[in-house]
Formats: C-alpha cells, structure tokens, sequence
C-alpha cells in the first residue's frame, strides 16, 4: 500500500502531535487552550511535554485538540 494515500481524506495525516499543540499553544497560549479545551492538563502547570504525554494516552482529549486545531485558521 502506498503511505502517501493510506489517508487520503483525512486532513491530519502527516501532521505530528506535537506541530498541532505547538501552534495551538502559539496562537492561544495555555489559558485559552484550557477555555476552548477543558483538560487539565491545559490548567495544571502545563508544557508541552506533559501535555503531549496526556494527549497520546487519552484518544478523547486528542480529538477534541484535533478537532480545534482543524477549525482554527492559522496565517501561516
């Protein structure tokens, strides 16, 4: 199977975790990650490290960051 279309309608495919929530992180900061998102892990002492480390293990908070990462337009 090729890799490049294992994916072809989904719009993250080939974007890390980590580039998601350090844009997301850029562009709103910690508080208004934890106003759009509410996880802890965005309220308690957050980094990037241990917010990447929550958001691997829990799928339901992954999508909700997906799900706001897709919806925010960024100006690249």
């Amino acid at each position: 199977m090729d890799q490049n279309n294992s994916q072809p309608n989904n719009p993250l495919h080939g974007i890390k975790l980590a580039t998601i929530l350090d844009k997301l992180h850029a562009h709103y900061g910690w508080d208004g990650l934890a106003e759009r998102v509410n996880i802890n892990c965005f309220k308690s002492n957050p980094t990037i490290k241990s917010s990447l480390k929550f958001l691997r293990r829990t799928p339901w908070a992954r999508e909700k960051v997906e799900r706001l990462y897709l919806k925010t337009k960024f100006r690249d």
